[in-house]
This record gives C-alpha cells, structure tokens and sequence, in this order.
C-alpha cells in the first residue's frame, strides 16, 4: 500500500466537507436501510434466526477483536449470493477506503495461515448481525466483526453511530515471501502519527511523549464503555499551523474510513466543539520498527494506535466515543422523546 503524502491527507480531511454538501445523513440510512433488508431476505429462517437479534439484547454491546466464535452469521455459512449481499451491507457503511481496509484485513488471514502453518486463521470467519428490523422509522443497528475488524453501526432518528470502529492489522507489513509481501494495511495511520511526533519541537515533546515505553495494547481494550480519562498530551492550540494541519489530518484518516456523509457529521461536530478541546499523546520509540503508541482525545471521543506485539509489526486502531458508543447518544433521546410523546 503506497505511503500518503501530506497533500493526500489534507485532500482526505477536505473531502469529506465537500461530499457532505452533496450528500445527506439520510441517504447513508436509506442505503444501510435497503442493504440490510436485502441481505435479511436472502436468508433462510434458520439463518436469519442466527443473524437476527433484538436491538435491546446486550450482544449487540459484546464486541472484540480477537480470533473467536461470535453471534452472528459467518461468511463460512452463506452462499455466493448472500455473501454478495452482505458485502453490499458492508460498503453502505464504509468508504472506499473504508472498504479496502476492511478486505484486506480479512485477506490477511490467509497470510496468517501460511505464516503459522494453521487452520485456525480463517477468513471466511467473519461474522455478520443485524439488531432489530432495518426500517426508516424504528432504530436498528448491524455489525460485522472477525478477528481485527468490528464495525458497529447504529441508526435512530435520521442519525448514524458508527463506532465502536476498530480495524487490526497482522502482520503490519506482510514479510517477503507470498503474494502480500510488503502489504502495509494502515501504512497511512502508523506514517502520518509519526510524522506528527517528528515535527515537534523538544519543548513540544515533554508533553507530548507521555512515556518512554508504549503499552502492549489499546488501553480501552474491548471495554463496552469507557470514560474519559484526564487529558494528557500536547494540546491543539500548542501546535503550530502547520502541526494543526497534520493532527486534522490524522483525524480523518480514521473518520473518513466511514462513508462520506457520515465522516463529514463526525468532522463537523469536532468542529462545532473546536478543535483546540483535543489533545495528543505519543507512547514508546519514534522510531520506525519499534514499539509505540499514539492516543487522540477530546472529551467526546477517544482514537487509539498501538503497535507493539510480534516485535512492533501488528497494529490495534480504535474510535470510540465516550456517550455514544453503540448510538447510546442517539438511542437515550429516541426513547425520550418517544415517552415524552406518550
């Protein structure tokens, strides 16, 4: 995967403004909404018995990004047919970049498999679930989650909730030998985090580098919720124009791994908030090859980057937000106003 530019990343941070001016919210619904019920009806009803759950069941909130069986329909148990459709449910929340990401994760379970000699590693073990009836006037949500991707989506009142979003990568660069070799999945988030760190001044980096040794993962780890923790880093407004153009653009790489309509909302309301409420916090070596770590935070959501196991080549990324996780935001005042109107 070629490495980005800074041109790349300022194109990639305006162009989720400028395709919010031609989309709406609404049309990311309408097309989460369609692909959703089309994938449903191709089911059979013992199928759609698996990959049908209530909204309100707490599975929707029992995610990970480990190798493991999970609720939900894998791939491994549809036909050709259905797993079209359910890739269709998947590019109507994502980008194309979003996309790509998400199929090369998978992809990399067959390099998994050659690496470690293993059945154990399977891409068609990615699994697929919808949590209430996909319609415009009820919310519902879905998820596809496998080992190192988990993508949750929730949908209420014309508003989409998108996280949590993590997306893994092992190896982070593939090794020479098979097909893949030199295959770097989030080249863009390890590149552009570092570039970041590169560019401050000493004086910046006492605050910045809040330890000398990066933690062996995400801190948030498969938490289903998480608080704000005190902020710590350099903040925004210490940054020069400059550093402020690369923190932005950092920030929507992850956003804009969503559809456009949706990365613009999120970019629009850390805007709204002001960006000088963010911080930036760097863990471990600078060095290329090395164990390190970065965190990005507001009070309203947390971004995390770690890349320490398998001697620094195998990365953990996440966006989660603090109140809306799971579209719990959005879901509080759906059933509010709908009691209300009681």
């Amino acid at each position: 995967m070629p490495r980005s530019t800074p041109l790349v990343c300022v194109l990639l941070f305006l162009l989720s403004f400028a395709c919010s001016r031609a989309h709406s919210e609404g049309e990311a619904i309408d097309d989460m909404t369609s692909a959703g019920r089309a994938w449903l009806a191709s089911l059979s009803a013992e199928q759609r018995g698996i990959a049908l759950i209530d909204l309100t069941n707490a599975e929707r909130e029992n995610w990970h990004y480990i190798p493991k069986s999970r609720a939900g329909l894998p791939l491994a148990k549809m036909d050709a047919t259905q797993r079209q459709l359910a890739r269709a449910l998947l590019a109507s929340g994502l980008s194309q970049h979003g996309l790509l990401q998400a199929d090369s994760v998978i992809a990399l379970e067959r390099v998994l498999r050659a690496i470690e000699n293993s059945d154990h590693r399977d891409e068609t073990l990615y699994y697929f679930t919808v949590f209430g009836q996909p319609a415009a006037n009820q919310p519902w949500g879905w998820r596809v989650e496998g080992h190192h991707l988990s993508l949750n989506f929730t949908i209420a009142d014309g508003h989409v909730s998108a996280t949590p979003n993590f997306v893994g990568a092992n190896p982070a660069e593939v090794p020479a030998g098979g097909p893949q070799a030199g295959q770097r999945i989030l080249a863009a988030e390890e590149d552009q985090g570092r570039a970041l760190v590169l560019s401050l001044t000493e004086a910046q980096r006492r605050p910045a580098i809040v330890s000398p040794t990066a933690p062996g993962d995400i801190f948030t780890r498969n938490d289903r919720q998480v608080k704000a923790s005190a902020p710590a880093g350099l903040g925004f407004a210490a940054m020069t124009p400059e550093q402020q153009l690369k923190f932005k653009a950092l920030v929507a790489l992850y956003a804009n791994r969503l559809r456009p309509e949706v990365a613009a909302v999120e970019l629009q309301k850390i805007t709204d908030t002001g960006w000088e409420r963010l911080s930036f916090a760097w863990a471990g070596s600078v060095q290329a090859g090395e164990g390190h770590y970065y965190r990005i935070q507001s009070p309203d959501f947390v971004i995390e980057y770690d890349n320490t196991q398998n001697h620094a080549n195998h990365i953990h990324t996440v966006w989660r937000v603090f109140d809306g996780d799971f579209g719990r935001d959005l879901l509080r005042e759906h059933y509010q106003q709908a009691h209300s109107a009681k």
